[in-house]
């Protein structure tokens, strides 16, 4: 019998849940079999509240695996955009150029990690979704589970859909061979399960959870992934409604910009949603977020590898003396406001501080920065989604009230002359002025180079760099996955 032992972690105030998941598949019995001691058969589990909770707790986990948050992730989702540039050493990685150059082919094998990153997610939810409805156990816990895996399967599903269009739809465990094999769904279709999957999710999560379930998926995390699968959608009145109900959840903005991203104000009044990590003595496994690292200042102890730093467009896009730059930004040379002394002579001239973890934090024998969160949606977010929308319909008046809530954060005590309010109410104005407004308030978090395609802007503002309309909007579907399937899933236009 082969086993996989697989030890979680949820994050919550410092409060370490652990749990063991056994993932159990079976061979032929013979008597040199023999059952480890401790661990569950596949036959036993499935059963009880506790497997429940172990299977959900797994969800969360792998989202913040390799695939989900390193190497895989942001290539995918960061440098093509024209905030970020490849980092680290001329020679390192150079497939990262790839991406950033638009001339990727098939085989790159980031392409098929991210693409079994999500299908893991999504499988993980699958597994809850076919299995825990027939467990005997508390029901209000087993609808908030099923919901809880429904709003992680739309989040899979919204990355996969963006990145690579129509994509298999796979809302179930396949119970014979001649379910693995389907072909890539309309991504229309693929949009509207994910509304549905949110829509149910939103009418069970709570707003709010105790201590020991911070970082949980809420209602506010499932009504504010909808706003935005709904402007990916150009739904305007649907972000509106949504991202309103967020507005009047209890949600504020961080007061101060670049402490809002440092370990000790995770899950914030701002934080709709994060990917949970946590730095756990003696267990490595646990401690297996690879972000913070994989972005780190280059050649310092406790820094990283220096990959996915920000471009001198980036740094040039900020208006002057807007905190966010520097809140955003670590330049060669400075001295962060955690009293960490930047070399001179590094391979980088900037790094990504949204990822920073202060090196007073690194220990020994860990990745550096395990123990960061990774935002994956914020107040902030939803205050910019609903004055797009807003615009969009003609309501300059509620447009301007979102935007420059978000500016008044960004200025704090500073005077009106740095980053004064938004006055314009002439739509094509304000429209400029909420697109310049969403670059640098979330910039260098996964968002610029979708943000930037799903309002048309993509021969724009990529073409220098190669971006070619008709064929950039998607990634190539890899190689591997249209070989096994036999050519039932095809290749997208252009690769």
């Amino acid at each position: 019998m082969k086993t996989f032992n697989n030890t979680i972690i949820i994050k919550s105030l410092g409060v370490a849940l652990l749990s063991t998941v056994l993932l159990v598949s079976s061979c032929k019995k013979s008597f040199l079999d023999v059952d480890p001691q401790g661990q569950q058969p596949a036959l036993e589990f499935w059963k009880t509240q506790d497997d429940a909770t172990k299977a959900v707790n797994a969800i969360y986990a792998n989202l913040r695996t390799w695939e989900n948050v390193a190497f895989p992730a942001l290539v995918i989702e960061s440098v093509g955009a024209d905030e970020a540039d490849k980092g680290s050493t001329p020679n390192d990685a150079t497939f990262w150029l790839l991406y950033d150059t638009y001339t990727v082919t098939s085989t790159e094998g980031s392409l098929q990690s991210f693409w079994t990153g999500q299908y893991q997610n999504i499988n993980l939810c699958n597994q809850v979704l076919d299995n825990i409805p027939t467990i005997t156990m508390d029901e209000t816990l087993k609808a908030r589970y099923i919901a809880e895996a429904k709003f992680v399967r739309a989040y899979a599903y919204f990355r996969l859909v963006r990145a690579y269009g129509d994509v298999p739809l796979r809302l179930s465990v396949p119970k014979d061979a001649s379910e693995y094999n389907i072909p890539r769904a309309p991504k229309e279709q693929v949009w509207a399960q994910i509304e549905q999957d949110l829509t149910d999710a939103a009418a069970v999560l709570p707003v709010t959870y105790g201590a020991t379930d911070l970082g949980r998926a809420t209602k506010g995390a499932a009504l504010g992934l909808h706003a935005k699968v709904a402007l990916y959608q150009k739904k305007w009145s649907d972000v509106v409604t949504l991202s309103n109900q967020v507005i009047g959840s209890g949600y504020n903005l961080f007061p101060d910009f670049e402490r809002l991203f440092r370990t000790n104000n995770e899950n914030s009044s701002e934080s709709v949603f994060e990917i949970q990590a946590e730095l756990v003595p003696g267990n490595n496994d646990a401690s297996n977020s690879q972000y913070s690292q994989v972005q780190g200042v280059a050649g310092v102890t406790g820094g990283g590898w220096g990959f996915n730093v920000p471009s001198a467009a980036l740094a040039a896009a900020f208006e002057p003396n807007d905190p966010r730059r520097d809140g955003t930004i670590i330049f060669r040379g400075e001295t962060t406001p955690s009293g960490d002394v930047i070399p001179t002579a590094g391979p980088n001239p900037m790094y990504n501080q949204k990822s920073y973890v202060p090196f007073s934090q690194y220990v020994s024998g860990f990745n550096e920065g395990s123990q960061q969160n990774i935002r994956v949606l914020r107040f902030a977010d939803i205050l910019l989604m609903n004055a797009e929308a807003a615009n969009e319909l003609g309501d300059a008046s509620q447009a301007l009230t979102s935007l420059n809530r978000v500016r008044a954060r960004a200025r704090g005590t500073n005077p009106l002359t740095v980053l004064p309010p938004v006055t314009t109410t002439d739509q094509a104005s304000l429209r400029a002025a909420i697109y310049k407004e969403r670059q640098v308030e979330l910039a260098m978090e996964s968002d610029r180079y979708f943000d930037v395609i799903r309002q048309g802007r993509g021969t724009e503002v990529f073409g220098p760099k190669g971006w070619k309309a008709n064929k950039n909007e998607v990634w190539p579907v890899p190689q591997t996955e249209i070989d096994l399937s036999g050519g039932l899933l095809t290749q997208n236009t252009g690769y």
